[in-house]
């Protein structure tokens, strides 16, 4: 009996048909972020990054027009199983006949966004850009006192809504669109709710426009603080949380990097699919701080998936990833968050999750342990290996060589 065999036996010894499983998980799209093929730089603008974020590093072969991310990309997906869509920032607009603003972007400025998805089948993603401007220098864009800077990021977000749905019409596939801004104070504010309640009407301005919510999946975004604005953020996650709960159509979206250190998503998952019909997720790894480190196959990670998976909520959960690291060979840092996530829904999937379950309402928590500690040593390595066969991907062991080969013969000739 060769070792997938005996593993798909040993699964099977718990009432789990490996086959079935990924044959789901296939199917299951996860957003793949442009935005760490160049350090979330993009292409409308030669400044630096602002905004309360920051990358670190400056390995060498990043990418620097549109052609490189887009072939970059091209690399990570050929590397990673699974069904994949493209999770684009307006930043990342392509002027072929003239520069416009962010409050005059129209669809035409991301065709070849679409014409990338559409040669991979995959549907698109999109975030406004609130930062890394001039109108965001003050460190507030749609809370800002000044009306002139809230009604220009207001317009962004509007032609970010236009620009949504034609993702959706073009793909087949409805397309969320995250408002994240990185608003707030370095020091102690003298008034918090002003600015939150100015943050609030510029959002409802934002979804005024007219769009078909089966297409166009707007979030909400919360963080705990950023570099320069360590004080106070505007968009907490009372305020996000509370601002989706109180908006129709308007989903929350939880980065597991905008939290404070003891607070984990994975339990915050089944807290919030008790109330809404969808939510969205934004996979990270922070260290200490929302650092955006590369995602791991750690803890967190898989019991993000396990909540995902033990609530039967893949129709209901908007799965993206979101990290972006400068000092390491960003097409390795893209293909082992991508196949980290993979492996942690795998892994949650074969899962005998029902059987748990029932231990736990039976109050058999000796059990309980028991079991779940077996199942953590179970071949799991082998039906990876399998389910990257079957997606026609290279297995563990392999898809480096093929990243070193692209870093030699194209990286490294990157000025």
């Amino acid at each position: 009996m060769s070792r997938l065999e005996e593993a798909k036996k040993q699964y099977a010894a718990l009432g789990i048909d490996v086959d079935a499983v990924i044959e789901t998980l296939k199917k299951q799209p996860v957003s793949l972020h442009c935005w760490q093929g160049d350090d979330v730089i993009g292409f409308d603008h030669d400044g630096p990054l602002t905004g309360g974020i920051q990358t670190t590093g400056n390995y060498p072969g990043k990418a620097r027009t549109p052609e490189e991310l887009m072939a970059d990309m091209d690399m990570v997906i050929s590397l990673c199983p699974g069904m994949k869509k493209i999770n684009v920032h307006a930043c990342y607009a392509i002027f072929e006949d003239g520069f416009v603003d962010r409050d005059k972007l129209e669809p035409k400025h991301f065709e070849k966004w679409v014409q990338f998805a559409k040669k991979h089948g995959m549907g698109l993603d999109f975030n406004p850009t609130f930062f890394s401007h001039p109108m965001a220098d003050s460190g507030l864009t749609l809370s800002s006192p000044d009306e002139n800077i809230r009604n220009f990021w207001i317009e962004h977000g509007k032609a970010c809504v236009r620009i949504s749905e034609y993702f959706a019409k073009e793909t087949g596939v409805p397309c969320v669109m995250n408002i994240w801004t990185g608003d707030g104070l370095k020091d102690i504010p003298a008034d918090r709710m002003g600015p939150r309640v100015r943050y609030k009407e510029s959002i409802e301005a934002i979804l005024s426009e007219p769009f078909d919510k089966n297409l166009v999946k707007p979030c909400v975004e919360s963080k705990v603080f950023g570099i320069g604005v360590e004080a106070y953020t505007v968009g907490s996650a009372e305020f996000s949380l509370t601002f989706a709960a109180t908006h129709d159509g308007c989903l929350p979206l939880m980065d597991n990097g905008h939290y404070h250190p003891t607070e984990v998503v994975s339990d915050k998952i089944p807290a919030l699919l008790a109330f809404f019909p969808e939510i969205a997720l934004h996979i990270t790894r922070p260290i200490r701080w929302d650092s955006d480190h590369v995602v791991l196959f750690d803890d967190e990670t898989r019991e993000m998936a396990k909540e995902i998976v033990r609530c039967d909520a893949f129709d209901r959960v908007y799965m993206a990833l979101d990290y972006f690291d400068a000092s390491i060979n960003r097409i390795a840092a893209w293909t082992v968050g991508l196949r980290s996530w993979q492996k942690a829904l795998l892994m949650a999937m074969l899962t005998p999750n029902a059987q748990l379950k029932e231990l736990q309402d039976k109050g058999n928590y000796t059990e309980l342990m028991v079991r779940s500690e077996e199942v953590k040593t179970l071949p799991f390595g082998d039906i990876w290996n399998y389910y990257c066969e079957c997606c026609g991907a290279p297995v563990d062991g392999e898809w480096f060589a093929q990243v070193q080969a692209y870093e030699k013969d194209v990286l490294s000739k990157r000025a």
